[in-house]
């Protein structure tokens, strides 16, 4: 999940925009996860789609 949608429980604010500590708290855990940790569900299924297709086309040129 991407932290432009989540809403800080400690001032109802979004956590993208940072009004609190907790708020850039969480902003920073959240941008050092990883590479993949800010991409959307959508964009990993299509990533993940892809990859499978790659797979199943050198599976097949392989036969």
């Amino acid at each position: 999940m991407t932290y432009d949608r989540l809403v800080c429980a400690n001032c109802a604010a979004p956590v993208n925009e940072g009004r609190c500590p907790v708020c850039r708290a969480s902003r920073e855990r959240m941008q050092h996860e990883g590479p993949l940790a800010g991409l959307s569900p959508v964009t990993l299924i299509a990533l993940l789609a892809v990859l499978i297709a790659a797979v199943a086309l050198l599976a097949h040129q392989t036969v």
